[in-house]
């Protein structure tokens, strides 16, 4: 879901894969630092924090072609998975992960100038979208 939302989000902005703008309208620039942080090089990284408890989700989402978009640390992920079991995501291997998850978030928020809200995309079923979903909620 979230690697499909920043695909979407990147498009409407202009931006390749890679982050560097090929827009066409100042338009596509104009609200930019809403979803991302300008880099260096004329790059855009969006402000984003990717969870699975699993990294095989993750390993797709790298692999994939806005996989380069985004800070590599800011990707955090188990070893183990929820196996789709609300419980484990909520209690256990989500409940290890959280304060790692937590650190990326408070890192991105401390960047920026006017933090306005958070924008949360997750599954509403299984272990991580579910379970690790409503503990950080």
């Amino acid at each position: 879901i979230g690697a499909a939302f920043w695909q979407t989000i990147s498009g409407e902005h202009g931006l390749d894969g890679s982050g560097v703008y090929n827009g066409t309208s100042d338009l596509q620039l104009e609200r930019m630092n809403v979803y991302f942080n300008e880099a260096s090089g004329n790059k855009y990284v969006p402000r984003a924090v990717l969870v699975d408890l699993e990294p095989g989700t993750m390993d797709a989402v790298r692999a994939g072609p806005f996989g380069q978009l985004f800070r590599p640390d800011n990707f955090v992920f188990g070893q183990s998975g929820a196996g789709n079991n609300w419980a484990k995501g909520h209690y256990t291997e989500g409940a290890e992960l959280v304060d790692q998850v937590l650190d990326v978030v408070r890192r991105e928020a401390e960047g920026c100038d006017c933090l306005q809200g958070f924008q949360i995309t997750h599954s509403l079923g299984g272990g991580t979208g579910a379970g690790m979903g409503t503990l950080l909620i």
